[in-house]
């Protein structure tokens, strides 16, 4: 154990580094190229708020597409979630815990393929899958399909080696009352999929202009028939209702129905909502960004 542990030392001293995102408060520590016996390496953005202390423990938020959080000067669209800015205001005024973020950056050209819920895949026919693989109008990439599809090891990635590696060298709360998982888009997808698959794991999940209508109405079957407890569990979804987010509402009408009848109280542990006139970016995400991050960090 001695070895293991000087290894983990030696691992976070090489590879961490004070990166050069530019942030309004706090710092970002950068874990380049993250090393995975389950997906390839990537980056690992960890936000600190100022005045991060050794003397308390932190809730942890896990967001997906990590470079688009905190520098819109680095984006490739100019836009950001502004994470950090929207944090240390809610935490000044008291309205949440105080908590680190930790931002896994997408793998660009795989991020359909680690974003898309792999167990709902399955819940297509075998003769399905065969002609929505010779289909050129679905909305996810075939090759995703014939290459393979990489959720359950992107999971595995988060679960079983960047949270033990983060408990081990920040000062969290490990449980599930404090750990928490948040995208959009396919993040949002990969979200629901998180809190389903591991909800022993995520206490709360975020999922923002969720993108529903993906294949055959696979991951509503799958959502519907794997949602979490609701005793020990809060979910949020919220949608705009212009440019790609306009698909979204009659999706998202049906999921919310599943909410309901597993037993899910709106305003406590779920929530769904419309925002309207809202496109699909980073822009519309950050100005409502506060709204998630209440309910699910709430004190």
């Amino acid at each position: 154990m001695k070895i293991i542990s000087l290894l983990l030392i030696v691992f976070f001293v090489f590879t961490a580094s004070h990166s050069q995102v530019k942030v309004a408060s706090g710092e970002v520590i950068r874990h380049e190229n993250f090393a995975s016996d389950f997906v390839d390496a990537r980056n690992v953005d960890v936000w600190l708020p100022a005045g991060y202390s050794q003397d308390k423990k932190y809730a942890v938020l896990y967001m997906h597409d990590g470079q688009m959080l905190f520098d819109a000067s680095t984006t490739w669209n100019k836009q950001e979630w502004g994470v950090d800015e929207i944090i240390t205001q809610l935490m000044a005024d008291g309205k949440i815990k105080d908590c680190i973020v930790v931002g896994i950056w997408n793998n660009d050209n795989k991020r359909h393929a680690e974003y898309f819920p792999q167990r709902a895949w399955n819940y297509i026919s075998k003769s399905k899958q065969e002609k929505i693989l010779k289909a050129e109008n679905i909305s996810i990439q075939p090759e995703m399909f014939e290459k393979g599809l990489l959720a359950d090891n992107y999971l595995r990635f988060i679960v079983r080696e960047l949270k033990p590696f983060i408990d081990a060298h920040y000062n969290t709360l490990p449980d599930k009352k404090n750990t928490f998982i948040m995208g959009s888009s396919m993040g949002g997808l990969i979200s629901c999929y998180a809190i389903c698959e591991y909800p022993g794991i995520f206490g709360g999940a975020a999922c923002m202009s969720t993108h529903w209508p993906t294949i055959n109405g696979s991951v509503l079957k799958y959502v519907k028939n794997n949602l979490p407890t609701p005793e020990s569990h809060k979910i949020y979804f919220d949608h705009g209702t212009a440019t790609l987010d306009s698909l979204y509402q009659p999706y998202q009408q049906k999921v919310d129905a599943m909410m309901l009848k597993r037993g899910y109280k709106p305003g406590q542990n779920f929530v769904s909502k419309i925002f309207e006139g809202e496109a699909h970016t980073e822009d519309a995400w950050k100005k409502r960004l506060h709204i998630p991050l209440e309910f699910l960090l709430e004190k």
